[in-house]
């Protein structure tokens, strides 16, 4: 197998820790800048990039004089509330001066548990990237209560590029890979380069957070190696403190990869093929023809809708000749059964309210050997 790198990614997601961006209360600007040089050196490379960044607490906390090692969940909500204005201020800028937009994305772990929502979720972004934006994703914790919350971004970084098909998660860190043993206790400790697979070995490595900022801690990054990597995303794990930490990994710095296990296209047909459909939308020939050429499906070519099935449900894909295939349907049953036929630029007359133009997006299809 070829050394893993990111020289040649193609989309990457980029996890930036509290304790890298926020010193003392205060941001880190020239930290932040140097990163916005990277960030525009993989772009010019021609990579997509997603940033999920840690900090708005850390910088709220600090704006609002709250001290003390734990704050009280009102107070980290109020916190994240005035933190995330700086924030997402401080990346525009910092990517303004290279001409890339920044975009920001509030999420929790509901949104992406529920297919409907995490279908949203990866349309913004896909949307966001192909108009050239950096999006900027933070877990939303104004809202997010402890059973709808990570509570670490290392997580929420594997499952966004899991979800956007990101071939690449850099997790950039206090420490410059996975040891055998936590490295400021055993002298003895070393460096895995390479991760084939997360087995109870490697797992057995995992120590606790040592930041006062992070709460993430090296099991929390295995947790997300194990989602990314199953995913078929690769992920590395790095040293981000320095200056220019992304270009240090281009240029060769210490550093663990774990492998992907397969690829990311490949990780997500199995997924979405392996779902029970909820009900069935048959199509014309014309459309079978369209899905066979790798097209996605519009409302104009399906014939009939049957099913009680919502926003984001796995539904069963009829041709003339049979079984096509199955797909996350982007509409409910009445909505779809409402505009089958239709152009997709009548959807927004005949329901009332605008829609996406794809009934079914291709990224969401499996379609059967030889449809």
């Amino acid at each position: 197998m070829a050394a893993l790198s990111l020289r040649d990614a193609r989309r990457v997601v980029v996890k930036i820790g509290s304790a890298l961006l926020v010193d003392g209360g205060a941001l880190r600007a020239d930290w932040l800048a140097a990163l916005a040089d990277d960030l525009a050196t993989l772009r010019a490379g021609g990579a997509e990039v997603v940033v999920v960044s840690s900090g708005s607490i850390a910088l709220g906390r600090g704006v609002l004089g709250l001290s003390g090692a734990v704050l009280a969940l009102e107070q980290s909500q109020a916190a994240a509330a005035v933190g995330q204005i700086g924030l997402a201020r401080a990346y525009a800028e910092a990517l303004q001066h290279h001409d890339l937009r920044a975009a920001q994305v509030l999420v929790t772990l509901e949104d992406t548990q529920d297919r409907r929502r995490y279908l949203n979720i990866r349309a913004t972004l896909e949307t966001l990237l192909g108009l050239g934006c950096v999006p900027i994703v933070n877990e939303n914790d104004t809202v997010a209560t402890d059973e709808i919350r990570y509570g670490d971004n290392d997580r929420l970084a594997a499952q966004i590029a899991v979800t956007i098909g990101a071939d690449r998660l850099v997790l950039l860190s206090d420490v410059d890979g996975l040891y055998t043993a936590n490295p400021q206790v055993d002298p003895s400790a070393r460096r895995l380069d390479h991760v084939a697979a997360i087995t109870p070995e490697v797992e057995a490595m995992a120590g606790d957070p040592v930041s006062g900022l992070s709460k993430g801690g090296m099991k929390t990054k295995l947790m997300a190696a194990r989602i990314a990597t199953a995913g078929g995303c690769a992920m590395v794990l790095g040293a981000g403190a320095g200056a220019h930490p992304l270009r240090a990994l281009l240029d060769g710095a210490p550093c663990t990869w774990f492998a992907p296990q397969g690829d990311p296209q490949a990780a997500r047909k199995r997924w979405i093929g392996a779902m029970k459909p909820r009900g069935m939308i048959r199509v014309d020939a014309g459309a079978a023809r369209a899905l066979g050429a790798g097209k996605s499906l519009l409302p104009a070519g399906v014939v009939a809708v049957s099913g009680a099935f919502g926003r984001g449900d796995p539904v069963a894909i009829e041709g003339p000749a049979g079984a096509l295939g199955l797909g996350l349907v982007r509409y409910t049953a009445p909505e779809a059964a409402a505009i089958r036929g239709a152009r997709s630029d009548r959807i927004a007359e005949i329901l009332g309210y605008p829609g996406r133009a794809a009934l079914i997006h291709r990224d969401d299809m499996v379609l059967r050997s030889g449809s």
